[in-house]
């Protein structure tokens, strides 16, 4: 962490009558870096990996049939909406607005921007299905990568910025994390697999059919 220099010095500055001596017994000495810490962000990690970067750019080709399809819908939405959104305000600025009428106006428009999201992110489903495949690759390299990145650092504490306040950049581990995913898993497959789910559903999915199940009789007494 920087140190910061002593009052009596950044009063001296101020008034422009610190003595070049001063100045120099009195400056910061050089940042003490711990050995054995570093801080890494894990999200921040995996996009900034080649294989999430490649897949971000070849998604674009890939899915092009339903981005193409979904920003041509959004713009369909916002051409159904201006008209509505011009007479709202029209209404709103009346001498003496019908606010019944005006909420009637804000719920259409509403209604019409919720389903539209909701139909959007349909056509986008098959996108967002892709993008959670390639994380879900890369984050399963994710503690390989991160141990071998502490070995070479001989890092033994790794914290997470959200705890941190202010470091040096030497703390930093990142980029020696995202080097070691580039050596693990250079790319990612981009389409999923028919019937691939995320982690996270594939687990409630399981909890479920096993809840679903009939308890095992218990063994009859002797």
């Amino acid at each position: 962490m920087k140190l910061n220099a002593p009052k009596a010095v950044l009063a001296a500055l101020a008034l422009g009558a610190a003595p070049v001596s001063m100045i120099a017994l009195s400056a910061p000495a050089a940042a003490q870096i711990v050995p054995g810490i570093a801080i890494a962000n894990p999200d921040a990690i995996v996009a900034a990996s080649s294989a999430f970067q490649n897949a971000e750019t070849q998604r674009q080709t890939t899915y092009k049939a339903q981005i193409d399809q979904a920003e041509a819908r959004r713009a369909q939405i916002a051409a159904q909406l201006e008209p509505l959104y011009t007479k709202l305000e029209a209404d709103s600025q009346a001498a003496s607005p019908n606010r019944q009428a005006l909420q009637q106006q804000a719920a259409q428009i509403q209604q019409i921007e919720q389903s539209g999201q909701a139909e959007i992110n349909r056509m986008l489903q098959p996108v967002a299905l892709s993008r959670a495949y390639v994380v879900e690759q890369i984050s399963d390299q994710l503690t390989a990568a991160m141990d071998a990145a502490k070995a070479k650092r001989k890092i033994t504490l790794v914290i997470s910025p959200s705890a941190v306040i202010s470091a040096e950049q030497a703390y930093n581990l990142n980029q020696d994390v995202v080097n070691e995913l580039n050596r693990l898993i250079p790319n990612a497959q981009l389409v999923p697999p028919a019937g691939w789910m995320p982690r996270a559903q594939r687990e409630a999915a399981a909890a479920q059919q096993q809840a679903q199940q009939p308890a095992a009789a218990a063994p009859a007494g002797r």
